[in-house]
């Protein structure tokens, strides 16, 4: 199968690309992916060639192992670069929320990740820092407090390698200095990838003035501007080319507004990851709009999947309940590019 791709590519004079949803922290579902689309065939370097990697985002948060997934890709990344090829990591609203500090969905394997030998001392270093304050601030709400009940609740809300974590994704620190380098919207020739999804009220910029107002959002430290990241309408949250937007009847049919985008924008497709798919890759209004979120990561539960470009040929992959990967035409694909 990749072999043939491979020779696809080369014939047509395209470069293939090959995009990825959601991962959410599971490493081996990524590991299939990689090596079934052939970026990574040993699952450790890169072996794509001159192919595309895109991935949409939405690494991290619900699965344990997202830190692995990064360091795999911040080296194939590199990998990529030298043999022709290229890897480009899109900004989730799951990695957005890491840098501004909330963790509702961190899954504690993701603060294992970080522990080292020293976590116990810099847990009980910070400890140490706070627990005036602290002690002082659970008072206030409960005169029987005492330091070691307070000393007690923080530690059992302070896992080893939480602290750790925090200072990796906080705006400047490694992580968040890597976030804040993540483009919210990519084109590759006439097709554009986004995370979420594109508003009409995103769509009335230039690619590069969102991604700048994305990046300069993520690298403002304690000053993060949430209202950039927060924002339900900006290609990191937007699902209302896919749902509709809960405003419906104030905003443009969700067929215009994706007609509109894609014109502004100046492409034919729009890849989105962020609302799940479960029963495999969709592509939708006459294949204008693809979606490659399918529930990847145990979590979700959903199939393994990879979408494949070459030229005017896309192809959805999905690895079934038996193990294997199975193939199929996605609207828009010439019946005469179907391969065996």
């Amino acid at each position: 199968m990749l072999l043939v791709s491979a020779s696809a590519a080369a014939d047509s004079g395209a470069q293939r690309i090959v995009a990825v949803g959601d991962l959410h922290g599971d490493y081996d579902a990524w590991l299939e992916i990689a090596q079934a689309s052939g970026v990574s065939t040993d699952g450790k370097h890169w072996t794509g060639g001159r192919s595309m990697l895109v991935q949409l985002g939405d690494i991290v948060d619900r699965g344990p192992e997202s830190l692995k997934i990064i360091r795999h890709l911040q080296a194939l990344e590199k990998e990529a670069a030298k043999a022709g090829g290229k890897v480009v990591v899109l900004l989730g609203n799951h990695e957005a929320m890491n840098v501004i500090g909330d963790l509702r969905y961190v899954d504690p394997g993701e603060y294992a990740a970080f522990v080292t030998r020293k976590s116990e001392r810099t847990r009980k270093i910070v400890w140490q820092a706070m627990a005036r304050s602290l002690v002082e601030q659970a008072r206030a709400s409960d005169p029987e407090a005492t330091p070691d009940s307070v000393r007690a609740a923080w530690m059992a809300q302070t896992p080893l390698g939480l602290i750790e974590h925090r200072r990796a994704w906080s705006p400047g620190g490694e992580l968040g200095a890597w976030t804040a380098d993540r483009p919210a919207l990519f084109k590759a020739g006439d097709i554009l990838f986004a995370h979420g999804g594109m508003s009409s009220e995103a769509s009335a910029e230039t690619i590069a003035a969102i991604n700048a107002r994305y990046a300069a959002a993520l690298a403002k430290g304690a000053e993060v501007d949430r209202s950039v990241l927060d924002d339900q309408l900006g290609p990191i949250w937007y699902r209302g080319n896919v749902v509709g937007a809960p405003d419906q009847g104030l905003r443009p049919a969700p067929p215009d507004e994706l007609a509109a985008a894609l014109a502004g924008m100046g492409v034919s497709r729009l890849v989105v990851g962020h609302t799940p798919s479960l029963a495999g890759i969709a592509a939708e209004r006459d294949g204008q709009l693809i979606r490659i979120d399918t529930g990847i990561s145990k979590a979700y539960g959903g199939p393994a999947s990879f979408l494949e470009i070459v030229g005017d040929e896309t192809w959805a992959h999905e690895r079934g309940l038996d193990g294997q990967w199975s193939r199929r035409a996605l609207p828009g694909t010439p019946k005469s590019g179907e391969r065996p």
